[in-house]
């Protein structure tokens, strides 16, 4: 199952806007790396609703987006570790 096949063509735009978002705070020392995901969440939901207009949908969608936006962080990172054998 792909996340990516249930996020609407017009939320696409919020992937790329929420990477952006998510180095400017990883480059903040004050806000632990823990919780960049959920603040993220936070604008990828309230993006959703901006663009999608207020409803249970757009918070699925704003959902769904963070998760693709974060899972896709951490296979680039993983894929890029050398190995430590």
């Amino acid at each position: 199952m792909k996340a990516i096949n249930y996020v609407v063509e017009n939320a696409f735009i919020l992937i790329p806007a929420l990477y952006i978002i998510g180095a400017i705070i990883k480059g903040i020392e004050r806000i632990p790396d823990k919780y960049i995901p959920l603040i993220l969440l936070v604008f990828g939901i309230g993006g959703a609703i901006a663009i999608l207009g207020a409803s249970a949908e757009s918070v699925i969608q704003g959902i769904l987006i963070t998760g693709v936006t974060v899972y896709g962080d951490q296979i680039v990172k993983q894929l890029s570790k050398k190995d430590d054998d």
